[in-house]
């Protein structure tokens, strides 16, 4: 694959007033969505409930592509048209997730290390002919009094960055998310220190690997402080810290940042991204969203697992993609 049709793929995933949707839940995890609604979670339940979401009318004006997980890139619609050619037809790009999921990390008793790298290159090769264009790999850091250690980021910066060339080698645009988790009592500057070194971490191994930066997009988190921390920062401190961390670590030759909204409302995190748009700073990458809960939370509510109620479920959808599509302008109201 040439390094242009991987440049060209990354500047789609951001192009101006589009982000990305995360539906690259694991079959666990979908079951604890489908559970909130008292939906069984069958293969044909999670198959119609992605379907209901890709089929969305209008979705492609501010969706550029969606994370799918292995068993979606495989499913056929209920006509029986692959699920990737449904998204194709809306003009929207495929990409598949392809980590194993955090295991612990030998050594760090409360740490953990991203596994799936033994026989990637032949599953990249298979999803790129399944139609795969990107792929994406979660790291995650917690923060605790000894955590992350050295050992902990050194370790997942490592895996990241193996399988950003493999994605690369394979035709795929690696989507790279080390994510510093919202859980814990911890201030925004505890979130801001550890964030800024695992992404110099991360990019520090990224040049050894020679991996092309500009044919990958980053999907770190925002700058915000611990979920039960006494003092939240607000929207604009957000903004601030989380650009000021960019600016440090992240280089300008990267075409995009598509951020995770890690567990904020989904209010909160359309509101955070459109404060980094309209902030003065000169940003060299566009900013843009790679969501999940915060796209999915309302039309999930709305749909209820009723076939009635898949038009509410749809316009819940579109609400939050515009909104957030707004926000990547820094025009949200």
């Amino acid at each position: 694959m040439s390094e242009a049709i991987l440049q060209d793929t990354a500047r789609a995933l951001v192009a101006e007033g589009k982000g990305i949707l995360a539906a690259d839940e694991s079959t666990g995890t979908i079951q604890k969505r489908l559970d909130s609604i008292q939906v069984e979670c069958t293969e044909a339940n999670r198959r119609d409930y992605r379907e209901l979401l890709f089929t969305t009318p209008g979705l492609g004006e501010h969706i550029s592509g969606v994370i799918l997980f292995d068993e979606t890139l495989r499913q056929n619609a209920a006509d029986g048209t692959p699920l990737v050619k449904v998204l194709q037809d809306a003009s929207i790009i495929p990409g598949i997730k392809v980590d194993q999921g955090a295991k612990p990390l030998a050594g760090h008793p409360d740490e953990t290390v991203t596994e799936g790298l033994d026989g990637l290159r032949e599953r990249l090769e298979e999803y790129a002919a399944l139609g795969a264009r990107f792929a994406k790999w979660r790291a995650v850091y917690r923060i605790g009094e000894v955590t992350p250690s050295p050992a902990g980021i050194t370790a997942n910066a490592h895996a990241l960055a193996r399988y950003a060339a493999l994605s690369q080698e394979a035709g795929l645009v690696p989507i790279v998310e080390p994510e510093v988790l919202m859980d814990g009592d911890h201030d925004i500057e505890d979130c801001e220190l550890v964030t800024e070194e695992a992404l110099r971490t991360v990019f520090g191994e990224l040049a050894v690997q020679d991996v092309l930066l500009e044919g990958m997009l980053l999907k770190p988190n925002m700058v915000i402080s611990g979920a039960d921390c006494a003092e939240q920062a607000d929207v604009e401190e957000v903004a601030e810290r989380t650009l000021r961390c960019l600016l440090r670590c992240v280089p300008a030759a990267m075409p995009g940042i598509v951020f995770l909204s890690g567990g904020q409302r989904d209010e909160v995190a359309t509101r955070h991204l459109d404060a980094m748009n309209r902030h003065p700073a000169v940003k060299p990458w566009r900013l843009s969203f790679s969501y999940g809960r915060a796209l999915q939370a309302a039309p999930l509510k709305a749909w209820g697992g009723k076939a009635a109620n898949a038009a509410a479920a749809q316009a819940a959808l579109m609400e939050r993609a515009s909104a957030n599509g707004a926000a990547t302008r820094g025009q949200y109201a």
